[in-house]
């Protein structure tokens, strides 16, 4: 299997990295993750508990026992990541912060997280950010034009409701099935929710 890297930010919405994690390591998916310090902040926020950017603690973050997923410190420039010459699948940010989003899109390279999604920018491969922001101010979007021009995926964290979610869980598979459907790895939480109960559906409520 290729490997993925996975991005956490300082965005709302942890909790579509946490399920996306767990989905692509219950896959067996080799997974190389960093984490942002602000993100540090949003997990102890809505996630109500601690971790250490320094000794990030994936098995308490995912919840079950870690077998696939390689932890890379924010700063760790060197990291194999940060090289083209590690071969992987596809980068998925995920939640995606403005500043993140923007600093990519304008060529910056601050840290670990930039710095990977820059180099699968420029070997050609698939990068998928999720922002969660909401209003977009006109910066936000000119932002997001150019990373989309540049052949990224800007996939929002706007679940769909045609399939009648009754929890939150439902809402991040949704997301979550989203953004691996577009590297070519089926969820079945999300194929199933997705798509078994829209063909259910009558051919006036799919267009109206």
């Amino acid at each position: 299997m290729e490997n993925i890297i996975v991005g956490i930010t300082g965005a709302s919405g942890v909790v579509y990295g946490q399920r996306l994690l767990q989905a692509l390591s219950d896959k067996s998916y080799p997974i190389h993750l960093s984490v942002s310090e602000a993100a540090i902040q949003v997990i102890e926020s809505e996630l109500n508990f601690t971790l250490n950017l320094d000794k990030f603690n994936i098995s308490k973050f995912i919840d079950r026992e870690n077998h696939s997923i390689t932890y890379h410190h924010i700063s760790d420039i060197a990291a194999s990541i940060s090289s083209g010459t590690l071969k992987t699948k596809a980068m998925i940010i995920a939640p995606c912060s403005m500043n993140t989003l923007c600093s990519i899109a304008n060529g910056i390279a601050s840290n670990l997280i930039q710095r990977a999604a820059s180099v699968t920018l420029k070997e050609g491969r698939k990068l998928i950010v999720m922002p969660r922001e909401t209003p977009l101010t006109p910066i936000h979007l000119e932002n997001m034009l150019k990373l989309s021009k540049a052949q990224t995926c800007i996939l929002p964290a706007m679940p769909g409701y045609y399939y009648h979610p009754k929890t939150i869980d439902d809402q991040v598979d949704f997301m979550v099935g989203k953004a691996l459907d577009y590297i070519g790895i089926e969820y079945l939480p999300y194929t199933k929710k997705s798509y078994g109960e829209w063909r259910d559906m009558s051919p006036e409520l799919m267009t109206t």
